[in-house]
């Protein structure tokens, strides 16, 4: 009986326990802010502010804006006038104020980011200020992008997840062997790119293009970089054959827009109302477009009239010259020498024209000829000396172009 008492008494004071246990109100768990750590600083230290430079900002205004007299301005960018030019701060760039948790107003690290890739840093800690500029680590990564054409080129590249600027550069790269407005719904195209990345993460832009092929017109136009002179930066693309890519004019005098009538020995036109000759080819694009002029040359003669409007004309050589009317602006003058590419207006619509465009006009040996029906002369061609070196560059490039092709298109 006793013992049983004892055991009795144990349940009773165990069960009393638990009671007191369940009882007790549960600590909820205590969630810690994650640590933030950018520009060299742990940001959770801080108060930050994310801003950008607006019209009318300077770095003294900005000082100003959180309580620095004149002589305080002063004497902080003195201390960092070496480190750091106040004159490359530009409008739309971002800065962050790094500032004293307990006393909001006392600005503690001004940071200017001028670009993606790096950062300046004004630590105003000190009784004197200190200016140092760093830069992002950054990793290149490689890819290769094999697609066939669904509306531009530039959509196509966009729903590839490629940068616009890739578009640029293969218009680039092309605009003498491919009319990019005749390019259609099916045409195929392969490119294999060097892209910079921040913190292996954050897209930064395109490094280089190291080889790419464009199907045009049931053919596969191939472009791939080399320098002829290895101690050169000068580099040029070349197709399979080592033909170089770039001829003496480019095929049109606007980078994009679309044909809007076409030479013709008789076409009816549309301000004057009668059917006459048009000895050009004509590029509608928004107004203000910049016109390139097609090849190197001098220019002319530049001029209005009331049928040309605005107008430049260039001879390239004792062959060749190109003319340009119903320009808005004229921004050459006459007897220049200006570069193949080189913006000499924007597209307009003066003279007699019904909207904004360019008549891109061609003549050879001082008669006026069809530029789309034009085989233009290329540049000079690579040297046999540099042929072996090529072809070994060349060749393991082509191979993996055409293999991820054959793989993509014979699905």
């Amino acid at each position: 009986m006793k013992y049983l008492t004892v055991i009795l008494l144990l349940f009773t004071l165990i069960a009393c326990k638990k009671d007191e246990e369940t009882a007790k109100p549960k600590q909820a768990a205590v969630k810690k802010d994650p640590i933030i750590k950018e520009f060299g600083f742990t940001l959770n230290d801080f108060k930050v502010v994310n801003d950008t430079i607006e019209n009318g900002d300077t770095f003294g205004k900005l000082l100003g804006d959180e309580g620095y007299d004149a002589a305080q301005v002063h004497k902080v960018t003195e201390a960092i006038k070496d480190s750091f030019d106040l004159r490359d701060i530009r409008v739309g760039k971002a800065f962050t104020l790094l500032k004293d948790k307990k006393a909001p107003n006392a600005l503690q690290v001004f940071v200017y980011q001028p670009d993606v890739t790096s950062y300046y840093v004004i630590d105003l800690r000190d009784s004197i200020a200190k200016a140092y500029k760093k830069v992002r680590p950054m990793t290149i990564k490689r890819r290769v992008i094999v697609a066939e054409i669904e509306g531009s080129l530039a959509e196509t590249l966009k729903n590839a997840g490629a940068s616009p600027a890739l578009s640029h550069e293969l218009s680039e790269i092309y605009a003498w062997s491919i009319d990019f407005f005749k390019i259609q719904k099916g045409d195929k195209f392969a490119v294999a790119v060097n892209e910079k990345y921040i913190d292996g993460t954050q897209y930064a832009g395109l490094q280089n293009i190291e080889s790419s092929y464009f199907e045009y017109k049931g053919k596969r136009i191939y472009a791939f970089p080399f320098k002829r002179d290895p101690n050169s930066k000068k580099v040029d693309f070349y197709d399979e054959e080592g033909k170089v890519l770039k001829s003496m004019f480019l095929k049109a005098p606007l980078k994009f827009s679309r044909i809007s009538s076409r030479f013709s020995p008789r076409r009816f036109h549309p301000v004057q109302g009668r059917w006459k000759a048009h000895n050009g080819t004509d590029y509608a694009a928004p107004h203000g477009t910049p016109i390139m002029t097609t090849a190197n040359g001098v220019v002319e003669r530049t001029g209005y009239t009331a049928g040309n409007g605005n107008f430049v004309k260039v001879k390239h050589n004792g062959t060749y010259a190109t003319q340009y009317l119903h320009m808005s602006k004229i921004l050459v003058r006459t007897g220049q020498r200006v570069s193949q590419g080189d913006i000499i207006g924007k597209v307009g619509s003066t003279g007699l024209a019904t909207g904004p465009h360019v008549c891109y006009r061609f003549w050879k040996n001082g008669v006026q000829v069809d530029a789309l029906r034009m085989k233009l002369p290329s540049s000079e061609p690579m040297s046999a000396k540099d042929k072996p070196r090529f072809e070994a560059y060349m060749t393991p490039l082509k191979k993996e172009l055409d293999s991820l092709s054959d793989i993509k298109f014979s699905k």
